[in-house]
């Protein structure tokens, strides 16, 4: 991981990462999971959380030494889907499916920018430092979903942005991505031309993508 980071980095190839620190998604369902979790946390004489796992810090550590020359800042960003029936409780996250079926309209986004100089470089000293970041977000989300006020309940704290998906912004890409795609299927000729730029593409971008590492 480190050498492919900084690879890119020596490249100078615009980009950012993105981190689950927790190595999975938390699933309420996942009874076990959770109870492993808050084992390891009160084993290492950490809090223990409830609405979010564990974090490890191993790949943040390397991804942070390898770029911190990079990176000018960190986003630590909270998401929590808001399903139809969920009644304000914690639930597993839709799936895509579940997603693109609108069973979840409505996601709130907590974002806090961290500037770079304000994570500490050391491990040991980063690994509380994220802990406590994960302690900020289950008290957001402890606040979210069990707060006994309800005008501060199923929100995020701080200045809120509502941002609609409307219809008239994705149905004209939907249609022409569409017509085009019926188009060269309904072909011998197109089907051929929609295979090939499927396999030949990918192909050309994984060479691409190994050429500029």
């Amino acid at each position: 991981m480190r050498r492919k980071l900084q690879s890119y980095v020596d490249a100078g190839t615009p980009m950012y990462l993105v981190i689950f620190p927790e190595g999975t998604r938390y699933n309420p369902g996942q009874t076990k999971l959770l109870s492993a979790s808050q084992t390891f946390a009160a084993q290492q004489g950490l809090p223990v959380l409830k609405y979010v796992l564990t974090p490890r810090i191993k790949a943040t550590y390397v991804a942070f030494d390898s770029m911190k020359n990079y990176l000018d800042a960190i986003y630590d960003v909270t998401v929590v889907y808001q399903g139809k029936d969920n009644k304000g409780e914690r639930e597993e996250s839709p799936s895509m499916t579940e997603f693109l079926c609108k069973e979840c309209p409505t996601i709130h986004i907590h974002i806090a920018r961290i500037d770079k100089k304000d994570v500490p470089e050391e491990q040991e000293y980063m690994r509380r430092w994220l802990h406590e970041r994960f302690e900020i977000k289950d008290k957001l989300l402890i606040e979210f979903f069990d707060s006994p006020d309800p005008e501060r309940r199923n929100k995020f704290p701080g200045k809120c942005v509502h941002s609609k998906l409307s219809l008239k912004k994705t149905l004209p890409s939907l249609l022409i991505l569409s017509g085009l795609t019926a188009g060269m299927l309904t072909t011998e000729a197109g089907r051929k031309l929609y295979v090939n730029t499927w396999l030949y593409g990918t192909l050309l971008g994984c060479l691409w993508v190994t050429i500029r590492a």
